[in-house]
């Protein structure tokens, strides 16, 4: 027999739907705002310590983090409402199942991602604009 939830426990199955949207939307807006703040001062410190190269050179490696996180983030948010869905109808064994699944591809593609940023990177700089100057810099 399957472990199910009741909807009563869920707040999702009673609160209003307004109420939830700020519960959870108010908290994510905050955590991008913070991780916004956080690269803004993060290039501000490396412009003074390593100086406009350094500032170029992450900029041409910024696409890279962007490639990486919008897989992950695809891979997870994919797991996160099969979760849900699962949940939500009461079968609890088959959402842990979901998940583990989920993170299989994560590691795979990670693996994948590492190889060929590893393989190719020279070219993948050159792509993303990197000169023989930045070219250093965006190695380190």
């Amino acid at each position: 027999m399957e472990n199910t939830l009741p909807h009563q426990e869920s707040p999702f199955a009673t609160e209003p739907v307004g109420k939830l949207i700020l519960k959870f939307a108010v908290p994510s807006v905050i955590a991008l705002l913070v991780n916004s703040l956080y690269n803004i001062v993060d290039q501000i410190f490396i412009g003074w310590g390593v100086g406009y190269l350094g500032n170029g050179a992450t900029n041409v490696v910024f696409p890279i983090t962007i490639i990486a996180l919008a897989l992950s983030m695809m891979i997870g948010n994919g797991g996160a409402a099969y979760l849900s869905l699962k949940l939500g109808q009461g079968e609890s064994s088959a959402a842990r199942k979901g998940v583990g699944n989920a993170v299989t591809p994560v590691v795979l593609v990670s693996l994948v991602l590492a190889g060929v940023f590893l393989l190719f990177i020279d070219p993948i700089l050159t792509l993303f604009g990197a000169t023989d100057l930045l070219r250093e810099y965006a190695l380190e």
